[in-house]
């Protein structure tokens, strides 16, 4: 059995729909679909996510919802009557957004989660009935009916450890399944969503549930390239790399998966391939527990912008007993995760994530590292990105870090922070956002440019 997953370009029209059908029928081992809300169609479209958004936005505000829920169910029907379904479809899509809008708006965040998770629900319906049209035995599952079930707020959704056992029924189907990505529900029936990327997670979770042979990830690329090609131009394909390679390259930048959709098949050892939806010929990026050796020592390299750094200096910290524990108090007291914290004998610096921030949270929390801790010195900076360089051969080859170090020199720029994990499989710059792109190119030539690579 394989789980296939459709990103919101591969539903964006009727056309893409076709060729999503025509991946399934290829293939009698797809049988669970996971699919999330139509994207972009082209450059300057609107995703139906983020109509959807309008549409809950108004609805808060209290202004007229009329235009707003037309324009997401335009999109649908202009799908349908391309796909020569009957107009019963869209009436159902009506209603849904209908009964959704008349939900408690007073809890802010769990309503427009309700209202966005529309656009997958209702994507997964539409597909379901194309797949029924063409003579494909297909059923939609709603993530409650199904057991996709996620814990409680205030944290992140997650799925519940039952789960599995509950959507492990679905390879039993004599059907093909169509899934709606993005969400699950509480045992309490509260919808959430789970976090960016959140369709890539419940094909995870699908994949892992079943124990299927293959996830396939189905995208708008052939594969994961070893760096960005809208930066580097004409990047090295990947065509096999590890769980850790790709969690490292997601968590930096790598827009092909989000980071999080990793653990489940990890956990599960079910390998997972990138694939495009609109050449299914081609044969992807397999991720896999271990592969082969590779002669080069980086596998890919990426970046990422949006970090700030907290800088605290105190002479003699390293004597007191402590000191880091009640630093990283005063963060989780302002609710703010740390990325890195690289340190010297008196000074250390936390990256964070800039969205966490803002400017009334930065002066309390520089106030109460001088206060509490009577440190030296405080600040923060803003506008850092962070560059990481990934491979699993990296621990076997000496030199690596002063190749990086070399062609940072020949770019003139500045490293603000080096940081390797004890995993070896990642080594981590800091550097100002302006440096990125410049020395994204160069650190590429170092390690990826045929008459360097030894």
């Amino acid at each position: 059995m394989k789980v296939c997953k459709f990103g919101g370009t591969s539903v964006a029209s009727a056309q893409q729909i076709k060729k999503v059908a025509s991946i399934i029928q290829a293939d009698p081992a797809r049988r669970i679909v996971v699919v999330s809300a139509p994207g972009k169609r082209f450059s300057g479209d609107t995703k139906v996510t983020d109509l959807l958004i309008r549409l809950a936005t108004a609805a808060l505000s209290g202004e007229p919802v009329q235009h707003a829920l037309q324009s997401v169910i335009d999109r649908y029907a202009e799908i349908a009557d391309e796909l020569g379904l009957e107009r019963d479809i869209i009436d159902i899509i009506r209603a849904d957004l209908s009964s959704r809008l008349r939900a408690d708006p007073g809890q802010h965040d769990l309503y427009i989660d309700s209202i966005k998770a529309a656009g997958e629900d209702n994507s997964a319906k539409l597909i379901a009935a194309y797949f029924t049209s063409i003579g494909l035995t297909a059923e939609y599952v709603n993530p409650a009916k199904g057991g996709l079930f996620v814990n409680e707020p205030p944290d992140r959704a997650q799925a519940l450890p039952e789960s599995y056992e509950l959507l492990s029924a679905l390879a039993d189907k004599p059907v093909i399944t169509v899934f709606p990505g993005f969400f699950g529900y509480t045992k309490g029936g509260m919808l959430r969503t789970f976090d960016r990327g959140g369709s890539d997670i419940t094909g995870s979770i699908l994949a892992a549930a079943v124990k299927a042979e293959l996830y396939e990830n189905f995208t708008d690329v052939d594969c994961v390239f070893a760096a960005n090609p809208q930066v580097v131009e004409n990047p090295v394909e990947i065509e096999q790399m590890t769980y850790r390679e790709m969690r490292e390259l997601s968590y930096a930048g790598f827009a092909v998966l989000h980071d999080e959709a990793l653990m489940p098949v990890f956990r599960a050892s079910v390998p997972l391939c990138i694939r495009n939806t609109n050449n299914p010929s081609a044969p992807g990026t397999m991720i896999v527990a271990e592969r082969s050796s590779s002669s080069r020592p980086v596998t890919g390299i990426s970046a990422d912008s949006g970090f700030s750094t907290l800088y605290v200096s105190k002479y003699l910290m390293n004597r007191e007993v402590g000191f880091g524990r009640k630093l990283l108090q005063i963060l989780e007291d302002e609710e703010i995760s740390y990325e890195h914290i690289p340190s010297g004998i008196d000074n250390l610096s936390v990256i964070l994530r800039s969205h966490q921030l803002d400017t009334e949270k930065e002066a309390r929390i520089v106030e109460r590292v001088k206060r509490e801790l009577q440190a030296d010195d405080v600040h923060i900076r803003n506008d850092f990105s962070m560059i990481v360089l990934v491979g699993e051969g990296m621990n076997n080859h000496k030199g690596l870090t002063a190749r990086a170090s070399a062609a940072f020199a020949r770019t003139d720029v500045n490293i603000e922070m080096i940081n390797q994990g004890s995993s070896e499989v990642s080594l981590v710059f800091g550097i100002l956002k302006a440096d990125e792109e410049k020395i994204l190119n160069e650190l590429y030539q170092e390690f990826f440019a045929p008459a360097l690579i030894r």
